[in-house]
This record gives C-alpha cells, sequence and structure tokens, in this order.
C-alpha cells in the first residue's frame, strides 16, 4: 500500500457523516462544526444525493438551530424524551456526570467522531420512541445546552432516585417524568 492511497480518507469520513447528518435533516451550520466541510459544499451535496434524486423525504432546515430550551421540559412526555437522550450522550461518552450531577462535556469541541457518535445516539433515541418529539436539531441544541448546566440540569427524583432533565427557573416537584407518567395513569 502507498502512502498516498489514504490522503482522501479524512475527506470520505466528512463527506459520509454529512450524508448520514442531511438525512436527519441537520442545518448547514451543525453539519459543519462536525466536518468542517464549506456551506457551499454541504448545500451541493445535499443538491446531489437528495434533491436532485428525488428523495422527497429529507427536507434542508433554513434559519437558526433551535437554541431555547422550554420544548425539553413542556411536558413529562418532552421531559423523558430528553431524559433518554441524555443518557444515550453519556453512553456514547460525549457526556459524563460527575456525583455532583453536573454535566461535563467529553469532547473539546466537534469532530467527525463526535458527529458519528451524536448520530448514533440520536438513531438508537428514534427507535426508542415511537413517534420521537425530538428532532435532530433539538437534539443537538440539547446536547449544546445540558452541558453550561445553567438553564438546565439533571435532577433526582425523590420517589426512584433516577436523574431528570430540569429547567433550573422552574418549579421542580422532584418528581422525574417516569414517575409522573406512571403516577397519572394509576
Amino acid at each position: 500500500m502507498r502512502l498516498t492511497d489514504n490522503r482522501y480518507a479524512s475527506e470520505k469520513q466528512q463527506f459520509e457523516l454529512a450524508l448520514r447528518m442531511i438525512h436527519h435533516e441537520a442545518r448547514t451550520r451543525t453539519i459543519k462544526a462536525c466536518t468542517g466541510l464549506s456551506d457551499d459544499r454541504i448545500r451541493k451535496v445535499y443538491a446531489t444525493y437528495f434533491r436532485d434524486s428525488g428523495l422527497d423525504e429529507v427536507r434542508r432546515r433554513r434559519g437558526k438551530s433551535p437554541q431555547q430550551i422550554n420544548l425539553f421540559v413542556k411536558s413529562p412526555k418532552h421531559q423523558l424524551e430528553a431524559t433518554t437522550l441524555i443518557a444515550l450522550y453519556c453512553a456514547s461518552l460525549l457526556l459524563r456526570v460527575d456525583r455532583a450531577n453536573k454535566v461535563h462535556t467529553c469532547w473539546p469541541r466537534p469532530d467527525v467522531e463526535y458527529g458519528h457518535r451524536v448520530c448514533r445516539a440520536f438513531e438508537t433515541y428514534v427507535l426508542l420512541h415511537a413517534k420521537p418529539a425530538l428532532s435532530f436539531e433539538w437534539a443537538w441544541n440539547l446536547l449544546q445546552n445540558i452541558s453550561r448546566n445553567d438553564e438546565l440540569y439533571l435532577a433526582v427524583c425523590s420517589v426512584c432516585r433516577g436523574r431528570y432533565v430540569q429547567d433550573s427557573y422552574a418549579l421542580d416537584r422532584r418528581t422525574c417524568p417516569s414517575c409522573e407518567i406512571s403516577n397519572a395513569t394509576h
């Protein structure tokens, strides 16, 4: 094998991740953060492999990525799904939780491997929830927000001692979404 045979491996990995993220309807800025590809290159990849291919199920989202946190705590169902994603991010070694329930990122900045781990966590989340409430961009937003430990944090349930995503500025009844949903059905 020649040394030059592997010279395009990095670019191939960037391209494969861009395709994977476009399939999840990630915005250009999110794809760019992980792949390092230019905006124009990402648009061309979409045009070539999705728009011009006749696949209408993949749409391009325009505008800024969501920044709010209200969707994650809107209802017990949303809170449960956000908590599921946090657990998947921890299992994917994107986040870690210390003894004080503070969330820390495990990566200094996004790169291709980081992007693939986010995609795997999101794909698992979609498999676990019949009708997922959170899109890829909302899942990305959750990953960015929870690690700041300001607007969102991990609370501990007084019933089952499980951790769950909670709004820092909202009243907390100290009941996780699982216990709340289970109490509502009984």
